[in-house]
C-alpha cells in the first residue's frame, strides 16, 4: 500500500490522543465517579454517530530524528453526532488533562464547534468540567483578559438551543460558561465556583471546602445560576434531551409535535374541588397542572429557584407548551426578586423558540416589605413586564384564584391578543381585600363607632362586587373572555394550542431582542 507509513503514523497518533491524560488519570476520573470526555459524549449521542473534530490537536514531543515520542492531548473533546436522531454539535472538557484548563487548542476547538452550529443551525450541547484558565497561559508574558468565543455563544442563544452541563469541578471562565445557556444541569457531585477555595483564602482570609463553596445547593436552590439538579450523569444526560425535545432544531423551525395518546377532551372532575374557598389556604399547583396538560409531559424548569413561581415545558394534544404559575405554599404565592428573574427567562426562552405560553395565576402580588424593597423587587418587575410585552408568542391566561397588583396585572400582554379566562374562584384588584380596604377606607374605619365592625362590612360589601361573574359584564381590557368551569380547562387550551400552532408557523426566525442569559 502506497501509504501504508503515513497510515500507521495516523493510527499510532489516534492511540495516543485516546489515552487521554494517561491511565492514572483516568483512574481518577472514574475514582470520583465521572466519566471521562468521550465516555460522556458517547454516552449522551445515539451509538456510533459522534464524528470528532480536531482529534489530533495537542502538544507532541519529538526525538532526535523528529519522531514523534509522546503528544499531551488538547484538553477539549467536540465535533457533532446524533441525538435521538437529531443533529448536534457538542464538546466536552477532558479533566484528564491539565485539569481541564483551556490551553489554545482547546480554546479554538471550542470556538469552531460553537460556529458551526450556528453556521448549521443545530442545537450546541457543552458538558463542561475543568479549570479555566491558568496563571502560566501566557508563556513568557501575562495576557490580556479575553473572552474568546463569547460572541459566538451569544449570537447561538437567540438561533438555536444551547445546553449545558456542570459533571466536576468547575472554575473561572469555564464555570461562567455553564450559566451561558438556555437550560443548564449540574450533578450532585459537582462543583462550580468564579474562584476555588485557594484564591477564597488569598483573597478574603477563610478556608472553605470546594463543594461548599459550589454545590448543587448553592447554585441551584439560593443563587440561580444552574436550573437543574441531577442525580448523577446519566440523569444529567436524561434532563437535557427532554428539555431539547420540546424545543425546535433551531428558530426557523416550529418545536416537534409529538402523539401523546391523551385525550384533548378529557376533563377531570378533580378540578372542580382542588382549589380551595379560603383564599388563606394552599394547594397542590403541580397536581392541578398534571391535571390539565398532556399525562406525563410537565418537565419542570428550576423548580427549586424563585419557588413561588412554577415554571414548566408541557404538552397540550402533543404540541409543546411553556407553563407558568403560582405557588402558594411558598411565600403564599407572591413574586419576589428570585420568581420575577425566573419568568423572565422563561418568557424569553418560550419567545425565542415559538413556545406558546399559558399562564395559569394565582398570585397575592409581588412581595413586600423591607427586604423586597431592598432587594430591587420594582426593578425585577419592570423587567419582567417588559420582558411579556416584547414577547410575540401566542399567550393564554387562566385566573385560577387571586391576581392582585402590579404582579397580577402582569399576567399576560396587552399590546397584543391574549386570551383570559377565569374559574369560578377568581379573584382580583389593585389590592386584596383583606388589609386593602384599611388601606383606602382608613378614616371611615377609625371615625367608626365600632372599628371592626365597619371593616367587616365594608370587606363583604366588596366581597359582593368581586365575583368573576360580574367581571365578565364588561369587556375589553379590565374585563374577561369567558369564565369556565374547570374541568372544560384542558379542552379549552387544546384548542388554543391547535390555533396557536398556525399562528407560530407565520413567526419563524429571529426575534426583535436576543435570548438573554
Amino acid at each position: 500500500m502506497a501509504w501504508q507509513n503515513e497510515l500507521d503514523e495516523l493510527r499510532k497518533r489516534k492511540e495516543l490522543i485516546r489515552q487521554m491524560g494517561g491511565r492514572e488519570k483516568v483512574a481518577q476520573q472514574h475514582g470520583k465517579g465521572r466519566l471521562t470526555a468521550r465516555e460522556r459524549i458517547d454516552r449522551f449521542l445515539d451509538t456510533g454517530s459522534f464524528r470528532e473534530i480536531g482529534a489530533l490537536a495537542g502538544e507532541p514531543e519529538y526525538d532526535e530524528n523528529a519522531e514523534l515520542r509522546s503528544i499531551v492531548p488538547s484538553s477539549l473533546v467536540m465535533g457533532h453526532g446524533r441525538m435521538t436522531g437529531r443533529t448536534v454539535c457538542i464538546f466536552a472538557n477532558d479533566f484528564t488533562v491539565k485539569g481541564g484548563s483551556s490551553d489554545w487548542n482547546a480554546i479554538m476547538k471550542q470556538d469552531f464547534i460553537a460556529r458551526m452550529a450556528l453556521e448549521r443551525t443545530v442545537p450546541l450541547v457543552c458538558l463542561y468540567e475543568g479549570g479555566g484558565g491558568r496563571v502560566s497561559e501566557g508563556g513568557e508574558r501575562t495576557i490580556v483578559p479575553v473572552n474568546f468565543g463569547w460572541a459566538a455563544l451569544t449570537e447561538l442563544m437567540g438561533k438555536v438551543p444551547l445546553v449545558a452541563a456542570n459533571l466536576g469541578t468547575a472554575a473561572g471562565w469555564i464555570a461562567v460558561q455553564v450559566g451561558f445557556a438556555h437550560f443548564n444541569v449540574m450533578t450532585k457531585n459537582s462543583e462550580l465556583f468564579v474562584a476555588g477555595p485557594p484564591l477564597v483564602k488569598r483573597a478574603l482570609g477563610y478556608d472553605i471546602p470546594k463543594h461548599e463553596l459550589g454545590n448543587y445547593n448553592v447554585h441551584v436552590y439560593e443563587s440561580g445560576v444552574v436550573d437543574n439538579v441531577a442525580e448523577d450523569e446519566e440523569d444529567c444526560f436524561r434532563q437535557i434531551k427532554q428539555f431539547l425535545s420540546y424545543l425546535p432544531q433551531n428558530i426557523w423551525h416550529q418545536p416537534p409535535h409529538v402523539a401523546t395518546g391523551d385525550n384533548p377532551n378529557r376533563r377531570e372532575e378533580e378540578l372542580l374541588s382542588i382549589v380551595p374557598d379560603d383564599p388563606g389556604k394552599t394547594f397542590d399547583i403541580r397536581r392541578l397542572l398534571r391535571l390539565i396538560f398532556d399525562r406525563g409531559s410537565m418537565f419542570e424548569y428550576a423548580q427549586h429557584y424563585g419557588r413561588s413561581v412554577v415554571t414548566s415545558l408541557a404538552r397540550l394534544d402533543g404540541y409543546p407548551v411553556a407553563v407558568m404559575s403560582n405557588d402558594s405554599t411558598w411565600l403564599g404565592g407572591a413574586q419576589d426578586v428570585p420568581g420575577a428573574e425566573k419568568m423572565l427567562k422563561f418568557i424569553d426562552l418560550a419567545d425565542t423558540f415559538h413556545i406558546p405560553i399559558v399562564y395559569l395565576v394565582d398570585v397575592p402580588g409581588y412581595m413586600i416589605g423591607l427586604d423586597a424593597e431592598k432587594t430591587g423587587t420594582i426593578r425585577k418587575a419592570c423587567r419582567v413586564h417588559a420582558a411579556m410585552h416584547q414577547a410575540t408568542v401566542p399567550w393564554a391566561s387562566v385566573l385560577l384564584r387571586r391576581c392582585f397588583g402590579v404582579a397580577g396585572a402582569g399576567h399576560g400582554p396587552y399590546n397584543r391578543l391574549n386570551l383570559r379566562y377565569s374559574w369560578p374562584s377568581g379573584r382580583w384588584g389593585s389590592m386584596p381585600i383583606a388589609g386593602g380596604a384599611m388601606a383606602e377606607f382608613r378614616s371611615e374605619i377609625e371615625a367608626a363607632a365600632d372599628p371592626e365592625a365597619k371593616t367587616r362590612e365594608i370587606e363583604q360589601r366588596l366581597k359582593n362586587l368581586s365575583s368573576p361573574l360580574r367581571t365578565a359584564e364588561a369587556f375589553g381590557p379590565v374585563g374577561l373572555d369567558d369564565v369556565i368551569a374547570p374541568r372544560d380547562t384542558r379542552p379549552i387550551l387544546c384548542e388554543f394550542i391547535r390555533q396557536a400552532w398556525d399562528v407560530t408557523a407565520t413567526q419563524l426566525g429571529p426575534k426583535r431582542r436576543p435570548m438573554r442569559p
